[in-house]
């Protein structure tokens, strides 16, 4: 197995520690868009520390993409993504009784406590065998997902977690029952998830497992590998970046110097993220914006755009008339890929 796939992480620090030295405003997309010090990791952590209430955060908690872009660079190792996940979750515990809740909150509580309540399901899958979480957006794409499982040569996990990853999002509570199901059935398995949220989760729960994320773990196949070519824009999934940083930056950095490709990064080295939608956008309260896929096209002139997450292949869809490809198709049609290269290499 590669080298960068499991390491335990360092213990985190919590709000109390934030001294405000404005480093996460540089990458945080909520202040990119806003310019509000409200709309910032140091804005929530100073508020906690002031005596701010959950609701009287209610803007800068709703706002967060949890990009996790903010994580490596705070000096005082504060885990800020897990802090915006801890406030949805009192968010959502400190609403007065009857309170209405947006409906996909409610089905996905009724969900999880079915799963919960639900005997395992047979496995088929050898316990020691390397698996994939595909995630609902790539099991939306039954041939894009054959083409994955093909390069991979991985089983498709029946239980993707994709109910824990939503919860984890939205701050939904998820019983104890069916989390322990889950890491459970994961025990003595090599884990690639296409979810970074929860790759990121695994991590933490789960110490001393081998995951990694699908951009990775596709990347390092020769015939997607290859096909990289110097013209490209490569996008980097920023969740699964960001929660295993210190080894996805020496990783990123090789697959630039072997391809050429540029790379979605910025001068800190953190991905920049292409689609920053917050919980209102993920609830459907609120329409989103691809102001982060213009900024980052802004000043590169790539022949391709080459993505890691279908959310963000859709996004420079919207804003460009660039080809965007999924990394996994670059493994098809080498007659395709050859042209492409001599034309644009």
């Amino acid at each position: 197995m590669p080298a960068f796939l499991a390491r335990a992480p360092a213990a985190p620090r919590d709000y109390a520690a934030c001294s405000g030295c404005s480093l996460c405003l540089l990458v945080c997309p909520m202040w990119r868009g806003s310019h509000d010090p409200r709309l910032t990791p140091e804005g929530l952590a100073k508020g906690l520390q002031s005596g701010a209430t959950v609701r009287e955060l209610a803007a800068p908690i709703v706002a967060c993409s949890l990009c996790g872009a903010c994580d490596p660079v705070c000096p005082e190792r504060i885990d800020l993504s897990g802090l915006i996940m801890d406030l949805r979750l009192r968010s959502a515990n400190s609403l007065p009784p009857n309170s209405p809740q947006p409906a996909v909150i409610v089905e996905l509580s009724a969900r999880l406590h079915q799963a919960a309540g639900a005997a395992p399901a047979a496995g088929v899958v050898s316990r020691s065998a390397p698996v994939l979480l595909p995630g609902p957006e790539l099991r939306a794409d039954p041939a894009l997902l054959a083409r994955v499982q093909a390069l991979l040569g991985l089983a498709v996990f029946d239980d993707d977690g994709a109910d824990i990853a939503l919860a984890l999002e939205l701050g939904v509570e998820i019983p104890q029952q069916r989390l322990h199901g889950f890491l459970d059935s994961l025990r003595g398995h090599t884990i690639v998830a296409a979810d970074g949220l929860l790759l990121r989760q695994l991590r933490r729960w789960l110490p001393g497992s081998q995951r990694m994320g699908l951009g990775p773990a596709l990347s390092t196949r020769a015939a997607v590998r290859s096909n990289l070519v110097p013209s490209d824009l490569y996008v980097i999934e920023p969740r699964a970046f960001h929660g295993d940083y210190e080894r996805m930056v020496g990783y990123y950095d090789r697959l630039q110097r072997e391809t050429g490709c540029s790379l979605s990064l910025d001068l800190q080295r953190i991905a920049i993220p292409a689609a920053s939608s917050g919980l209102a956008q993920k609830l459907g309260l609120a329409a989103g914006d691809d102001v982060q896929a213009k900024w980052m096209l802004q000043g590169r002139k790539p022949a391709r755009i080459v993505v890691e997450s279908l959310a963000d292949r859709a996004a420079f869809e919207r804003v460009c008339d660039l080809p965007v490809v999924h990394l996994a198709e670059l493994g098809e049609d080498p007659q395709m890929m050859q042209k492409f290269r001599h034309a644009f290499g």
